[in-house]
């Protein structure tokens, strides 16, 4: 990764996410948004469910240490609606505010997406830092959210032009299910 302006010359290498980083990502998460990131109504579309297929990122430093992440997630537009992502949480480790971290990893998972032939991604987010990546809240005003959000943070960046074109309805969780765990009695 190179630095912008402002951002400190740290090598951080952006790779596929492992089942080995499980626990460092949910450490980072903790850290960098607290106790109530598993209550918004994001997480309500994630529970249960797998990151869609090669579309999950974590950001290393040079000694393999998780500094970030970011995955996307398999929904539908409403009853029966076009199929999307839904992006989040992106995550940086805190001491490394600022260090351009989320921004490459924001750039990578929007390119990927791109690459595996999906028409669009949505977030809640501030519209002032996802912007710079081409999300706005102007295709979402018939779109809602599951749960207490707040509107003008439900952003979309169509992939492919016209991809949002007519969707209408509450965002469905899609995608592949987490497997049940066999507990041993």
């Amino acid at each position: 990764m190179s630095p912008s302006r402002g951002e400190s010359a740290r090598a951080i290498a952006i790779v596929a996410e492992t089942a080995a980083d499980v626990a460092a990502r949910e450490a980072l998460l903790d850290e960098a948004m607290g106790p109530k990131r598993k209550t918004k109504s994001s997480e309500k579309l994630r529970r249960g469910r797998r990151p869609s297929e090669g579309l999950a990122f974590v950001a290393r430093d040079a000694s393999g240490t998780v500094m970030g992440t970011v995955r996307l997630w398999d929904v539908t537009l409403g009853e029966g609606g076009p199929a999307a992502l839904l992006l989040g949480p992106l995550a940086v480790d805190p001491s490394l505010k600022n260090a351009g971290i989320g921004s490459a990893l924001m750039r990578h998972a929007v390119a990927e997406a791109a690459r595996l032939g999906h028409g669009a991604i949505l977030l809640v987010g501030d519209a002032p830092y996802y912007q710079r990546f081409g999300f706005s809240s102007q295709k979402t005003g018939s779109l809602a959210m599951p749960g207490p959000y707040e509107r003008h943070r439900l952003l979309a960046l169509e992939l492919v032009d016209g991809a949002l074109e007519g969707a209408r309805g509450t965002l469905k969780a899609a995608g592949r299910k987490l497997k049940a765990q066999v507990v041993a009695a």
